[in-house]
């Protein structure tokens, strides 16, 4: 048996540079993960199939269009094994819930069947945000998702990851852009040398799809209004939406006690604290 973690991915920054003809949008953003995410269980069997349990299971189809089963067939057609995918994460969120598990499938099969993985062309075809899930390390995502450049040590910092229960449909924030050719990060990113240096660094930066998203969720107001309230260093939206982030010290207390003050405030959300998974090894 395999078992392999799929962290939330979080932009932390995204900017919505272009689009090319055939309608793909050209992404600029800084990617990095977090220690809150799905499992991924993988064992031999005589056939392929796919089980899920966890707290964020209902409503999820184990059916043969599940990226989890996309996943085990691009890596091997006739591959077999029994996949479990423990779900915590949201559906439909913005921190990659889909992509991060079908990634880390890949990663478990490949060590179960003793298979190389593919390369990124190849991984993309499942989805924009599967090659920067493979990478699952902090990195500067261009392109449509295929450009994977590295990006300077990240400071430690502590997470809170908080979703109103509203699903953001991605295409709908695309089609609300006002502008789709908007400036990227700087071309060199600067050496943060401390976390208060890299969230002030943040706060110049952009997720261009805030403001659409606002428009199709206005939630997300609500919920970066209340993790600014618990006294974060920065608050930002992830993706399309429609969770958000606070980024605390790394002291293993303020992003966790920042969670506890959410949930009695709004205890009907899904509301997360850990850490960022700033080690690029």
């Amino acid at each position: 048996m395999v078992e392999v973690f799929a962290p939330a991915k979080i932009n932390l920054t995204l900017h919505v540079t272009g689009q090319r003809a055939d309608g793909y949008h050209l992404l600029d953003s800084l990617v990095v993960f977090a220690d809150i995410g799905d499992t991924i269980r993988a064992e031999p069997a005589g056939g392929l199939s796919l089980s899920i349990d966890g707290p964020q299971a209902a409503g999820l189809s184990a059916g043969a269009d599940n990226l989890v089963l996309r996943a085990a067939r691009l890596l091997d057609p006739e591959g077999t094994a029994a996949l479990t995918l423990t779900k915590r994460l949201p559906v439909a969120s913005g921190i990659g819930g889909g992509s991060t598990d079908a990634a880390a499938t890949l990663r478990a099969l490949s060590q179960l069947w003793d298979r190389a993985l593919p390369d990124t062309g190849t991984t993309a075809a499942l989805g924009a945000d599967i090659p920067v899930c493979l990478a699952a390390h902090p990195v500067r995502m261009r392109g449509t998702g295929e450009l994977l450049t590295p990006c300077p040590a990240l400071p430690a910092l502590d997470v809170l990851l908080v979703n109103p229960r509203v699903e953001v449909s991605t295409p709908a924030v695309f089609r609300g852009l006002a502008s789709k050719t908007n400036p990227p990060m700087p071309e060199n990113l600067p050496h943060w040398p401390d976390a208060a240096a890299f969230t002030g660094w943040l706060r110049g930066m952009r997720n261009d799809l805030l403001p659409s998203a606002r428009a199709v969720c206005p939630e997300i107001d609500e919920a970066l209004s209340l993790i600014a309230d618990t006294g974060s260093a920065f608050a930002g939206m992830s993706g399309s939406g429609a969770t958000c982030f606070g980024l605390y010290p790394p002291d293993g207390r303020s992003a966790a006690s920042a969670a506890a003050k959410m949930t009695k405030r709004r205890p009907g959300w899904w509301i997360a604290a850990g850490s960022l998974l700033t080690d690029k090894s």
